[in-house]
């Protein structure tokens, strides 16, 4: 009986590690996306207002506004992308550090929970001198219920002696 509720308690902790796992990792891509939608508009803001001084500049030193070529359109597109993309290469390096860090509890956990279910040891028989008695009585046709009464033992014992020696 307690190896039973052993194996539930098990099986609870394992379904509660897995439900842990999976609602960290929706936290995780929800602020992720959060953060790189932040990013993006406030990328687009140093932008506006980069573009937005360099204007007023050239005007107070009395240039001519003059068109970008094409080698520095693709400078400027290379460097907005850059801006964007490193800091969310940041975070992700550090969302990546964080999901090892938990791997790594997590095979920590579970390597102590496998050493303790190994710990745990089947009984090679319910009562010694028993397992005889329930196969001999068994073998005489005797109902599992009758077997139980006749030696004050409980039907999962009886079952169990008999699933091992291969009769039921």
């Amino acid at each position: 009986m307690t190896l039973d509720y052993m194996l539930i308690a098990i099986g609870v902790a394992v379904i509660y590690i897995v439900y842990y796992i999976f609602s960290k990792d929706i936290d995780t891509n929800k602020n992720l996306r959060a953060i790189a939608s932040a990013v993006e508009d406030a990328n687009r803001q140093i932008y506006m207002l980069e573009k937005k001084i360099f204007n007023i500049e050239k005007k107070l030193n009395g240039e001519k506004e003059r068109e970008m070529n094409d080698e520095e359109i693709y400078q400027e597109i290379e460097r907005s992308v850059y801006d964007i993309v490193n800091p969310i290469s940041l975070h992700v390096n550090t969302l990546s550090q964080d999901l090892s860090d938990l791997a790594t509890v997590v095979d920590t956990r579970l390597i102590n929970l496998e050493g303790g279910i190994k710990q745990i040891s089947m009984p090679s028989s319910v009562h010694g001198n028993d397992d005889n008695k329930i196969i001999s009585l068994f073998k005489n046709g005797r109902e599992i219920d009758a077997i139980c009464k006749e030696l004050h033992l409980s039907k999962t014992e009886v079952e169990f002696v008999l699933k091992i020696n291969k009769l039921r």
